[in-house]
């Protein structure tokens, strides 16, 4: 599922880092041992407003049309679906969804809801409230996420004005239990749930989303140009369980200040922005490589880039180590190692004399003359000086195989929206997979997804897909999209850089209920103040 993330930490002042400034991976597991979320070491009284320090950046707070990873963890905390994330390895956990059962052939999931389940503003909750906002996201155009549901029966066509809703797999027999048609089993659909894009949000008769009733735990209070103030649900089903009374999240590119902010107490956690070097307790500092991936890939739209030979040609010419150096975690393939998956060859070969071979032969197949001047349009953020630098490192490396690199900017707020409609060859992109599986990767290529702005089409791969998805075995799983994942390499459509890692400033000794883990999700829900006891000085004599 798409997060994409802001790859800003290029800017964080990491280098004077040492072993002993950071916590070691065993105080921070001693730390989240004394973490469990049990209602009698939590006491009530301190619970106070929670402030959080983020990047600066418009929020898209629609659940069905949000991209970014920031308003991901806002929206998680708004809306519940049929599952939610645990919160520290983040398995799916039943949340509107009582209890659920699969039918032998795994193509037919049937859901019990909770009793008593009520939105913000009192009006109950039931199946069809929850057949109604996948419905709406479904009808929603350029909803990034709506082809994930194409595993349900009728989904696909119906997005694709092909059948009516009457068609689609979901069905209510009661208020309580929904029951889904699958086209195929899907292993990985009780995961795919806990996305806030298949959240449950009122939804008019037109299917218009009320944007300001929610499902979740917290409810907005109030929202600003630079600050979000969020407030405890009370009418949330496990209200009982949420222990901050308020949250305010304030956006702020200012590293500096933000460090002193948290220094003096007045910030709680830093997601990101932040002077590693200004914060006074280095034993704060969560530096963590996650399931994501920087990367650069293709469109498509023109020739001779939409033509595997080219692209392949371009690949070979460039200097990996120089593109890739200022990652801590390099990448050689899209999808960062996963236990289990495996075989997948990545790309770190350079030869400049083979990138003039490989070029030569792609121009003679497609009759284009060998001293014609090729042009290639990198489309990039205008204030990102990481992707000015890999521009000028790729026009370089790419200039003695006739091809000229031209550069196009629009303002950062707008990148990853103008990429659909961006007449451009070459894109960035940053991902980070919202479950522990690859197809929350390949799903960006495959043919027909909404997930997919390259509109890279490959037969083979898409087939690939296929049977990883209708298989039950995990081994035969990871095996199909490995060699879906080698087929996306070996045709240049990606440029993998460097793996994602997280940074957040959060004292452990004092917030518990959040956690290190691989997908950089935190739910809000659990997140409490600890008592903390501060011992009296040694009576001197």
């Amino acid at each position: 599922m798409k997060r994409i993330l802001f790859v800003l930490f290029s800017v964080f002042l990491l280098s004077n880092l040492s072993s002993q400034e950071t916590p070691d991976d065993a105080q921070i597991e001693e730390l989240e041992k004394n973490e469990a979320s049990d209602d009698k070491t939590i006491v009530e009284s301190i619970q106070r407003n929670f402030t959080i320090l983020m990047a600066q950046q418009p929020l898209n707070l629609d659940i069905h049309t949000s991209t970014y990873s920031t308003e991901a963890q806002v929206l998680d905390s708004l809306y519940d679906g049929l599952f939610s994330y645990n919160p520290k390895n983040l398995d799916p956990l039943p949340a509107l969804a009582e209890s659920y059962k699969i039918s032998r052939d795994k193509k037919r999931w049937t859901f019990t809801l909770r009793d008593d389940l009520v939105f913000s503003d009192g009006e109950k909750i039931t199946a069809y409230s929850v057949r109604n906002a996948w419905i709406s996201l479904l009808k929603t155009p350029n909803a990034p996420y709506a082809s994930m549901l194409d595993c349900i029966k009728g989904a696909e066509a119906f997005r694709n004005g092909e059948a009516g809703e009457k068609d689609v797999g979901i069905t209510v027999r009661n208020d309580k239990t929904l029951v889904i048609t699958l086209v195929n089993p899907t292993a990985h659909l009780a995961k795919l749930l806990c996305h806030h894009a298949f959240a449950v949000c009122k939804t008019d008769s037109n299917g218009f989303t009320d944007t300001s009733v929610f499902s979740g735990a917290f409810i907005i209070k109030e929202k600003n140009e630079n600050s979000l103030i969020l407030e405890k649900n009370e009418k949330y089903w496990d209200a009982k369980n949420v222990h901050l009374p308020q949250i305010t999240l304030l956006q702020s590119n200012d590293l500096k200040e933000n460090s002193w902010k948290f220094n003096d107490g007045s910030a709680d956690w830093i997601s990101g922005m932040m002077d590693t070097n200004a914060l006074l307790n280095k034993n704060t500092i969560r530096i963590s490589a996650i399931f994501g991936t920087e990367y650069l890939f293709f469109s498509c739209k023109n020739k001779p880039w939409d033509d595997a030979d080219f692209r392949n040609a371009l690949l070979t010419a460039v200097p990996w180590e120089i593109l890739r150096k200022n990652g801590l975690v390099q990448a050689k393939t899209l999808i960062y190692p996963l236990a289990g998956y495996h075989g997948v060859e990545g790309i770190s070969e350079t030869s400049a004399e083979d990138a003039l071979e490989m070029m030569h032969d792609a121009r003679e197949k497609l009759g284009i003359s060998q001293d014609k001047k090729l042009t290639l349009t990198f489309g990039i953020s205008a204030i990102s000086e990481r992707q000015k630098s890999q521009a000028e490192i790729l026009k370089n490396a790419w200039e003695p195989l006739g091809v000229e690199l031209k550069v196009q900017t629009t303002p950062d707020d707008r990148y990853i929206d103008s990429i659909s409609g961006w007449n451009a060859d070459l894109f960035s992109y940053s991902w980070i997979g919202d479950f522990a599986d690859p197809i929350a990767f390949l799903e960006l290529f495959r043919g027909g997804s909404t997930l997919n702005p390259s509109k890279w089409q490959n037969e083979k791969f898409d087939e690939l897909i296929k049977k990883a998805n209708e298989t039950t075995d995990n081994s035969e799983h990871y095996k199909y999209l490995a060699q879906a994942e080698q087929i996306l390499l070996d045709d240049g459509e990606v440029l993998p850089i460097t793996h994602s890692i997280s940074l957040h400033a959060l004292n452990l000794q004092q917030v518990g209920g959040w956690f290190v883990n691989a997908l950089d999700i935190h739910p809000y829900k659990y997140l409490y103040f600890k008592e903390t006891k501060v011992e009296s000085a040694p009576n001197v004599i």
